[in-house]
Parts: structure tokens; sequence; C-alpha cells
């Protein structure tokens, strides 16, 4: 028996790899984050053209075309593919770009901020007289 899945639209039941639901003619793979990823076969440069023609059910020449035409746009085309690129898992289910670098530079940060002794300048007595100990500064701690 064929899976199938309700159209958010107008409820009916439709078959699960639907692209279109046939009674409401509404685009149903297009919210499917599964279908979001440049690995597919007819990707060329970083695959970002055949991801959204993909999930967005239009030919893959019509999307390169778009980003042609917005590229005489104030050069918003090469912007918009660049963000893309940065955006879009290369496999389905995996991180993008943007999440990968994300996590490095956490990962980074919190190994950064690990190291050295723990500053408490600024947090105990204006003199610092808890950083370096009563005894060591003359006069001890301000009132």
């Amino acid at each position: 028996m064929e899976e199938t899945r309700k159209c958010p639209y107008c409820a009916e039941e439709i078959p699960a790899e639907a692209v279109r639901c046939r009674y409401c003619r509404g685009r149903v793979a297009a919210f499917d984050p599964e279908r979001w990823h440049r690995s597919h076969p007819e990707r060329r440069l970083a695959g970002v053209a055949a991801a959204v023609a993909t999930a967005l059910a239009v030919p893959v020449s019509a999307v390169r075309l778009g980003f042609l035409v917005l590229s005489f746009l104030h050069l918003l085309g090469p912007v918009l593919y660049v963000a893309l690129w940065l955006i879009i898992p290369y496999a389905p289910g995996g991180q993008s770009l943007l999440e990968q670098a994300l996590t490095r530079a956490l990962e980074w940060l919190g190994r950064w901020r690990g190291r050295g002794p723990a500053r408490t300048a600024g947090r105990g007595a204006a003199n610092g007289a808890d950083e370096f100990g009563a005894s060591t500064l003359p006069g001890g701690p301000l009132p």
C-alpha cells in the first residue's frame, strides 16, 4: 500500500512523495526540510539552484536564469546565491556551512575562555583586594 499524507491546504489525502496536491494544486513539497539540500544530481557549481528548483518544483534552468537576472539587478543574484549556499545543507538532515562555522566558533570560544586564570577584577572590592588578597595591598580593602 502506498504511503499517504494530508495536504496542508485542503486536508485531502495525497501520496507522500507528491510535489503538488492533485485537489487544490498547492505546492506541498516546498516546506519539506528533506528536500532542501545541495547534493542533487543536477547540481553544477554549489548545488544552490538545484536545491531551490527541487524544493519549489520548478525547472533548474528557470532558477539559474532567475539568479542571472538578479545578478544584473544591484548584484542581488550573487549575494542571494552565497547566502543560500551558507544556509542550505549539503546532505539531507546535515548541518549547513553556517551551522558548522558557528559550532566551530563556539567551540573555539569555549576553549579560549577556559584557558588562563579566572579573572575577578571589578567584581569585588574597588581596589582589587579580593583578587590579590588584603595583605598584599597597602591599607587593605576600601570601606
